[in-house]
């Protein structure tokens, strides 16, 4: 299975090989068990200003910037962008709700897959649409000595959010390496679409409510149930990057 991903990514990205230097992990549902807060309180606040949203809009839209979460579901609903008051008046309920409910809890597996990632040598770098203050700045103190703001890209940092591959072009950029040197791990079908479209290998870990078909659909190279099984995987993973692009994959 690993062996088959690596061939077809090799093939659909017009890559000779896949040498990987880095690890461009997304945050929320893959360090921190946080997803499901953020969800909770992106319904409470979309419904208590009428706006027209479930709670699983916010699995689906996980990876926007929070501006561009909030003018989808103005368009939704009043078939207009939200105004600059209205986007800062809802983020910051928002904000205040996430951090009421949010209990900060790492997520299961994620230090042994970062373990695993600094025993191959691969640096790595947090790649996330959030701006939540909370845990971008805690990340260091959750997970010493695997994270500097440097090698962080936000929401603060990017002009376009996921889907769009400017996020993770970034870190490459902030990591120093080429798409065919880096992996990216993901939780998000926006995120897994923002990898695919940056060039990078990207491993999706569905630890949220949606079908693994979602995250297969955005393009993920690999899938896995969650960070454990990642971890558990890893060196398997690392012993095939050699294989190159060969026969045709399935």
């Amino acid at each position: 299975m690993i062996q088959e991903a690596i061939k077809c990514y090799l093939q659909k990205q017009k890559q000779d090989y896949l040498s990987p230097k880095a690890v461009l992990f997304d945050m929320d549902g893959v360090l921190y068990d946080s997803m499901r807060f953020h969800a909770q309180a992106w319904y409470e606040t979309a419904i208590n200003h009428q706006l027209q949203a479930v709670k699983e809009d916010f699995y689906m839209f996980e990876g926007r910037t929070g501006e561009s979460t909030i003018n989808e579901l103005y368009q939704r609903t009043f078939q207009r962008d939200a105004t600059d008051q209205e986007k800062q008046d809802i983020y910051d309920k928002k904000a205040m709700l996430f951090n009421k409910y949010n209990d900060g809890k790492a997520m299961t597996g994620a230090a042994e897959v970062l373990k695993q990632a600094k025993s191959h040598g691969l640096q790595t770098l947090v790649v996330t649409g959030s701006g939540q203050h909370s845990l971008i700045n805690k990340l260091e103190h959750t997970y010493p000595g695997y994270f500097t703001r440097e090698k962080m890209v936000t929401a603060f940092d990017v002009k376009y959010g996921k889907p769009h591959p400017e996020p993770y072009l970034m870190g490459l950029e902030k990591a120093g390496v080429k798409a065919n040197e880096a992996f990216v791990v993901e939780n998000a079908p926006m995120g897994v679409e923002a990898g695919v479209a940056a060039g990078i290998f990207t491993i999706a870990v569905n630890t949220g409510p949606l079908p693994d078909k979602v995250l297969l659909d955005a393009g993920a190279d690999l899938l896995y149930p969650d960070m454990t099984n990642l971890a558990n995987d890893w060196d398997n993973i690392m012993k095939y990057i050699s294989v190159g692009a060969g026969s045709a994959c399935p």
